[in-house]
């Protein structure tokens, strides 16, 4: 039977949590006119970053904004983005990131969930309340010195649609304060530079980069991901720090060899991969490219419950594994909520450890539970040293003829061939075997076609037939958004029309 697996213990008494605001204080008065925040063209030192943040912040209060607001925010990456984040803690209020492309009939469902006081955006958006961007707002307030130190109950709110495309929040049940834990976890240092080319209404960059700021590294915010730009920026910042998932490693390894060459990567200490399944053939290149003690991945939704970290030189010894469980519980359970022996597949639940509070709050959703188990919909199993590996997402899994086919295997396949620039794959109904695999394909930069012969004999020599796809699909789109993530409810739903 595959036993409950805990984090390891005991841990050290970490130090006393610090409020942001005081926390940006300190850095203020230790790094001074340094660069905190750098995005494109525009570069706030740490001076810069807590004063503006102070009007910011005023102006926010003068808004009618008070302790425990959530206030949307759909800005773009940018030093501004940064801001409002900082000003919102500043404050006591929730920063609540929305994409700043989302449609407005989206945003304004989560606006209703979120019920902000005000939406800091730029540009006309019709919504029921208020809009200001960050420039307006500062240009409210000119009283630039420190606030009265106010800690917000909750540190973010982030917006998911999930599997199936309806709006919640997942409040966080850390308050407004600066976790030691966090940065040990990210492996930040002062004095670092973080890059970050991920989306910062995401999570996994929002988390990361925030934690790495606070913890005394700058933080270099991409607007928007460039494949070479990513690795320029490391070698004009003398980047420490990478965050990436799996779509961009793959645009970056598919740069031609000279370009990736021209570059110094050196000083890079940590690369991290999450949000979503990385084939082992692209694993194996960047651990050989950075080093395997450079690459790290983490499991972990954004609920917290718990979460798994693994090192590029533990995964070449259990390849495929996500690692074993840095904090909180998780087990593997059956069906009727059997625990399952290890070496078999079921669905992964997890829950805080002992004695540990909940660590977020839905608005919107309602947990998935057994017991006071939590699943965040994924299938995998565990070995007999706790090493936990995932197959897919429950809701994603297909079932051709009784056989479960999991998406993110044939995609792993479909994206090794090198004319596959990005892959969704999806089950189509079939009145004989239930389901057969549909995959939709990105052909490479420069292609606008696929040799469809060639990836059919490339995916026979790595996947049984049942799992092979009956049809396929050449799109000209990115099929993920920036933050890897590919939504495959709605492209089953835009492919085949809804039952009468």
């Amino acid at each position: 039977m595959t036993e409950t697996v805990p984090a390891p213990g005991p841990v050290e008494e970490p130090p006393p949590a610090i409020p942001i605001g005081v926390r940006v204080a300190q850095l203020t008065a230790e790094y001074g006119d340094a660069p905190a925040v750098i995005s494109g063209d525009t570069t706030r030192s740490w001076t810069e970053l807590d004063r503006r943040t102070n009007r910011l912040a005023r102006a926010l209060l003068a808004r009618g904004v008070v302790l425990g607001d959530l206030v949307t925010i759909g800005l773009p990456n940018s030093v501004e983005f940064v801001e409002a984040c900082v000003a919102c803690w500043k404050a006591g209020a929730v920063p609540q990131p929305v994409s700043a492309a989302m449609p407005p009939l989206e945003l304004q469902g989560i606006v209703e969930l979120a019920n902000p006081p005000l939406v800091i955006a730029r540009g006309d958006i019709p919504l029921d309340r208020p809009i200001a961007d960050v420039d307006e707002l500062i240009a409210e307030a000119e009283d630039d010195g420190p606030l009265p130190t106010v800690v917000s109950p909750a540190y973010k709110a982030p917006a998911s649609g999930g599997s199936t495309g309806r709006p919640k929040l997942i409040v966080s049940a850390q308050a407004g304060v600066v976790e030691p834990f966090g940065s040990m976890v990210w492996k930040h240092r002062p004095g670092g530079t973080v890059l970050m080319p991920g989306p910062m209404y995401h999570n996994g960059p929002f988390t990361s980069a925030m934690a790495g700021l606070l913890n005394g590294s700058t933080m270099v915010l991409m607007p928007r991901f460039d494949a070479e730009g990513v690795l320029r920026l490391v070698q004009e910042h003398r980047a420490t720090w990478l965050y990436l998932v799996p779509a961009m490693m793959s645009r970056i390894w598919r740069l031609p060899e000279e370009v990736r060459a021209a570059y110094d990567l050196s000083s890079l200490e940590t690369v991290w991969h999450l949000a979503a399944p990385c084939p082992p053939w692209l694993k194996e290149a960047w651990i050989d490219w950075v080093g395997p003690e450079v690459l790290m991945e983490l499991y972990a939704g954004t609920e917290a419950q718990a979460g798994t970290i693994i090192s590029g030189t533990e995964w070449l010894e259990h390849r495929g594994s996500v690692g074993t469980v840095l904090y909180g519980e998780m087990t593997i359970l059956g069906p009727d909520g059997e625990q399952l022996p290890p070496g078999t597949v079921g669905e992964v639940y997890l829950r805080r450890g002992p004695g540990q509070g909940p660590s977020y709050r839905y608005i919107g959703a309602e947990a998935r539970t057994r017991g006071d188990w939590e699943s965040l919909g994924d299938i995998g199993w565990m070995d007999e040293d706790g090493y936990l590996y995932l197959a897919d997402r429950r809701t994603d899994m297909i079932l051709v003829g009784g056989s479960n086919v999991y998406p993110a295997e044939v995609e792993a396949a479909l994206d090794e061939h090198p004319q596959v620039a990005s892959s969704a794959v999806i089950g189509l109904p079939d009145p004989d075997l239930g389901q057969v695999v549909h995959a939709i394909v990105q052909p490479a930069p420069g292609l606008t076609d696929v040799d469809l012969d060639d990836l059919r004999r490339h995916l026979a020599e790595r996947l049984v037939r049942y799992k092979q796809p009956r049809t396929f699909e050449l799109v000209s789109e990115p099929l993920r958004d920036d933050a890897g993530k590919v939504r495959r409810s709605q492209l089953l739903a835009d492919r085949v029309p809804a039952q009468q």
